[in-house]
């Protein structure tokens, strides 16, 4: 019978300061115990308290393994709600798989990716939206990511689909309490009151939905595409918002033929950015490739950054980039100000709509740099980044959810104006409410549980 005590190397298997081997399950002290002795040569783990750590080191018969601390924390009162001990070891990428080969060979299994998180969940110590917070807070790029994925870890998103589904919950029990007891509860003048009640969910629900933008922004970073024609200093944009030279800067126009990526974090905001090769009319194959690239990525950026050279006046390639980025969200930077002139705002102005950033900048000089940074700040988050109170989505699975939800709440409210019979409130309620119940883990099959944690790191 396969055993129920898993383990794994929890911190990065690379040279350290520390290891750390994890080990849960109802055999983890035994299991630690057996490879475990004091600096009196005695195995003493099982008369310990909980949450105490305690010297010695791991042996391997007579052997010493490695000096180490040792944590003991007994269930339920652990992160998995089970026996947990964790074997706190010198960094060396050797002594931590002797000391897990140890620790498998007296009893336990390797844990699966995301495993001892994927136990939390499961035996309540944690709900669903928590769970998938955890690796938010691993992966965040920037301040602003990780105070959100705190947020989440802490509880405010189950608060708030707590609060709303109980809502939901009392206009079903009411409706089919209703139904069942005609004579004794009466749905007069219901209809009003349920509309106004939906209203209300709809409301919170759209907030929740309405962050979502502004949670993939915040979690994957702003996919930001260089535009410009060859030798209007592209890429020496890219090597100042970056803070050193990833591009090839030559006075040579098609020197960037490929696509060049970097990511970057201004004002706590991460942006992917992919310097393009210069749109022109070019029969140079391997340049054209490059050119048809930058059309494409241009196509499915968040944002673009539309370089012009004040030292050159408008050409037929501006023009043809204007007319490819329309409707784009788009920065434009008309940039070597620090040289003489001949294009400015003003000439320039009359070609964009009214709610288009225009900014003189110098990449070389690093002239308006910190301007253009403070713009795509007030343009992605309105100038405003999360306080302690707002929240934001940044899980695509649980905005799906969320859109689920609100789209049946609107249909219950469409049943009420088709003045249909409180059956199909019902239904359209039910179907909320358990659309909301998946973000926290209520009415979620094994496979997706399994989906979610299979992407988790190994020993989290």
């Amino acid at each position: 019978m396969e055993t129920n005590t898993i383990a794994a190397i929890s911190t990065a298997l690379s040279e350290g300061g520390i290891g750390i081997i994890r080990v849960s399950g109802d055999e983890a002290l035994n299991i630690v115990n057996s490879i475990f002795v004091n600096k009196d040569n005695k195995k003493t783990l099982l008369s310990f308290k909980t949450h105490t750590i305690h010297y010695g080191f791991i042996v391997s018969g007579d052997e010493i393994v490695d000096e180490v601390m040792v944590s003991i924390m007994k269930a339920p009162n652990s992160f998995t709600k089970e026996d947990v001990v964790e074997i706190n070891c010198h960094g060396g990428i050797l002594v931590c798989k002797r000391i897990l080969e140890l620790v498998l060979q007296n009893g336990a299994r390797l844990a699966e990716p995301g495993e001892f998180t994927k136990r939390a969940f499961l035996n309540g110590r944690i709900d669903l939206s928590k769970a998938e917070a955890v690796m938010d807070v691993i992966s965040s790029k920037n301040n602003q990511a990780l105070k959100n994925s705190l947020l989440h870890l802490e509880g405010r998103l189950f608060d708030k689909i707590k609060e709303i589904r109980e809502k939901t919950l009392y206009e079903i029990a009411f409706i089919e309490s209703a139904l069942d007891d005609p004579e004794h509860i009466s749905l007069d003048g219901y209809k009003e009151r349920l509309s106004s009640s939906i209203n209300y969910l709809i409301e919170e629900v759209n907030k929740l939905y309405d962050s979502t933008q502004k949670g993939k922004f915040l979690k994957e970073g702003i996919n930001t595409v260089i535009l410009g024609k060859p030798n209007v200093g592209k890429s020496s944009l890219l090597n100042v918002l970056s803070g050193y030279e990833k591009a090839i800067v030559t006075d040579i126009a098609g020197t960037t033929r490929d696509i060049i990526e970097e990511s970057v974090t201004i004002n706590d905001i991460s942006l992917n950015l992919i310097d393009t090769a210069g749109i022109r009319e070019t029969d140079d194959y391997v340049e054209n490739i490059g050119v048809s690239r930058a059309k494409k990525y241009a196509d499915s950026a968040d944002l673009i950054l539309f370089i012009m050279d004040a030292t050159k006046p408008l050409s037929k390639e501006d023009e043809e980039i204007i007319d490819l980025i329309k409707n784009k969200k788009t920065i434009v930077l008309i940039n070597k100000i620090d040289a003489k002139c001949v294009l400015s705002k003003e000439n320039v102005s009359n070609l964009f709509s009214d709610d288009c950033a225009i900014l003189e900048i110098s990449a070389k000089e690093s002239i308006g740099i910190k301007k253009l940074e403070d713009i795509i700040e007030d343009m992605f988050l309105e100038g405003k980044l999360p306080s302690n109170d707002e929240l934001y989505i940044t899980n695509m699975r649980q905005a799906q959810e969320i859109k689920n939800a609100l789209d049946s709440f609107n249909m219950v409210l469409d049943s009420i104006l088709k003045d249909l019979p409180e059956d199909f409130y019902s239904i359209d309620l039910m179907n909320a409410y358990a659309s909301l119940g998946k973000i926290i883990g209520e009415d979620v099959d094994d496979d997706l549980v399994n989906e979610i944690f299979s992407k988790f790191c190994m020993g989290k």
